[in-house]
């Protein structure tokens, strides 16, 4: 990305911690919360303590540059949108470190371990805390918006995209679970990707941003819907991709996980697609199996390596991210150009960093 689209992304990022900061330090005299409860104030410190260890804050990137493209001048509802777009996200990492049983979580334990410890001897009361912890995230995702002080039209239709994504992601979240059960199609692994998080992470974002500025996405519905798929699939091919393939020290957390956990993501289907005999057996031994070692991993990426994977899977994520980068180029004639370069220059992006 150039300077000038990197120095903006920054300048979100910082604006938005802050921001988010300032929400959960007043968050507490805000909610209806009885005296006595010590449990509510305590899941409350835990999501503002996972909510505030957050990444590169790129949905609320996104949610910028979508309102930029109509205006460069300062928007009403950016802020409440931003707080939504992220309180749905720590929603999604409470749920999926329960689901996956993570210890950790951006560098800190997870939610759920974090009861864990706080319960030892009551699993059921870890549990029921964790999902009432993300359910709560979800629930403040939406008054967020409900709360903000835009015309009734504007926050209707913010709390409709919202809640709009939220399904798609729980869809996306099953289908996730149900790819696992058998080796997927492409078709079916693109669909896990759109649903389980473009719609959230990249669609949604989109919808707001414009919607905020007055830039009715309804009316551009097909091709924004397009764009945040391609980027998506992208996105999702680069996360699968570096698990097996990436520097683990760079990234901060051990390659294979994919394969120990026994997901059928877009590396392992197209590793399982090009082996058979012993190789197969190899990979196959070590897919789902928790305790697999360091070494067993790398036996399975020298596999993978010698069929060509990591090549035809850098191939494929470029292919995806040209197409979103075309998709983007077509606004160029409607909306602001600095922002359409945004778009257009994000998915190639993307792709470049498995490189």
């Amino acid at each position: 990305m150039s300077e000038q689209i990197l120095e903006r992304v920054a300048g979100y990022e910082r604006r938005f911690n802050a921001l988010f900061e300032e929400y959960f330090d007043t968050l507490g005299t805000r909610l209806d919360v009885p005296p006595f409860s010590r449990f509510t104030p305590d899941c409350l410190g835990l999501l503002r303590e996972l909510s505030l260890r957050g990444g590169k804050r790129m949905r609320v990137v996104l949610l910028h540059e979508a309102a930029g493209l109509v205006t460069d001048e300062p928007v009403e509802g950016l802020d409440a949108a931003a707080l939504s777009i992220e309180l749905l996200q720590t929603h999604g990492l409470v749920h999926d470190d329960l689901i996956d049983d993570s210890p950790t979580r951006r560098g800190g334990p997870s939610t759920y371990y974090a009861y864990r410890e706080r319960f030892p001897g009551r699993p059921r009361t870890a549990v029921a805390l964790t999902v009432l912890a993300g359910d709560l995230a979800l629930a403040l995702s939406l008054r967020v918006l409900l709360d903000a002080r835009l015309p009734v039209a504007v926050r209707q239709a913010m709390v409709e995209v919202q809640t709009r994504a939220a399904a798609d992601t729980f869809v996306g979240q099953i289908i996730d679970l149900e790819r696992d059960t058998g080796l997927p199609g492409e078709d079916v692994l693109h669909c896990v990707a759109d649903r389980k998080s473009a719609r959230y992470s990249i669609l949604a974002p989109l919808q707001l941003g414009l919607l905020a500025a007055g830039g009715q996405p309804e009316l551009f519905a097909k091709e924004l819907r397009d764009y945040a798929r391609l980027v998506g699939i992208c996105g999702q091919m680069r996360d699968d991709y570096l698990d097996l393939f990436g520097d683990a020290a760079a990234m901060g957390k051990p390659t294979g996980t994919d394969i120990r956990d026994g997901k059928l993501s877009y590396t392992v289907s197209a590793l399982l697609a090009v082996v058979d005999g012993a190789e197969r057996r190899v990979v196959e031994r070590a897919l789902g199996d928790p305790s697999c070692t360091p070494e067993a991993i790398a036996a399975v990426r020298e596999i993978a390596q010698a069929r060509g994977v990591p090549g035809r899977m850098r191939s494929d994520m470029r292919r995806y991210g040209g197409q979103a980068s075309a998709v983007a180029a077509g606004w160029r004639s409607r909306w602001r150009p600095e922002s359409v370069a945004f778009f257009e220059q994000l998915p190639l992006w993307s792709a470049e960093r498995a490189g």
